[in-house]
């Protein structure tokens, strides 16, 4: 009997994408786990549609209307849903914009700035609304695990993936935890 393969999806919200590159980082060890994981709605395989996962891994915090039903479809359809890196987890570097009213930022960079040439701002169904400030996504969702760091080291994505993999609840080694 074929063993059951680790359903995984991947998203980017407010972030750099430098989580999944850190990911990719793992290399060859990346190529041992690919008979244990298939990838679901991820940038790794251009899937649009979500289907039920085992493993939701978030990166990036929670900026605009968007994000937020992204965020709410991976919880509601991933069993275990992982906060990856320090955007997700503390609203990282796209969180430096909190301190600052949304609606006077928007009129500052659209509206008074020099090189705006048409003097609006952009009020397209397309455009995803911004949020008053920018979220970590244990604020919006409940979060299973935290992978920490920025980006989190390959090695910790290794441990996370393979004791998953492994049936085994994820442990990181004191070492692969980084706050930075």
């Amino acid at each position: 009997m074929a063993e059951r393969r680790l359903r995984v999806a991947t998203a980017s919200l407010a972030g750099c994408f430098g989580c999944h590159m850190s990911l990719l980082d793992m290399d060859a060890r990346l190529l041992e786990l690919l008979p244990h994981i298939e990838f679901d709605r991820s940038p790794f395989t251009d899937i649009k549609q979500l289907s039920p996962c085992d493993l939701g891994l978030i990166e990036g915090g929670v900026c605009n209307a968007e994000n937020v039903e992204v965020l709410l479809e991976y919880r509601r359809k991933c069993r275990i849903l992982v906060a990856v890196g320090a955007c997700a987890i503390t609203g990282g570097l796209p969180a430096q914009r909190n301190h600052l009213d949304i609606g006077a930022c928007l009129q500052e960079v659209y509206l008074t700035e020099p090189g705006t040439t048409h003097g609006l701002i952009p009020n397209d169904p397309e455009l995803p609304l911004p949020l008053d400030k920018v979220y970590p996504i244990q604020e919006v969702v409940r979060v299973d695990y935290f992978l920490p760091g920025c980006p989190p080291p390959a090695e910790a994505f290794w441990r996370l993936l393979s004791d998953l993999v492994a049936g085994r609840t994820p442990h990181l080694p004191r070492e692969l935890i980084r706050y930075d």
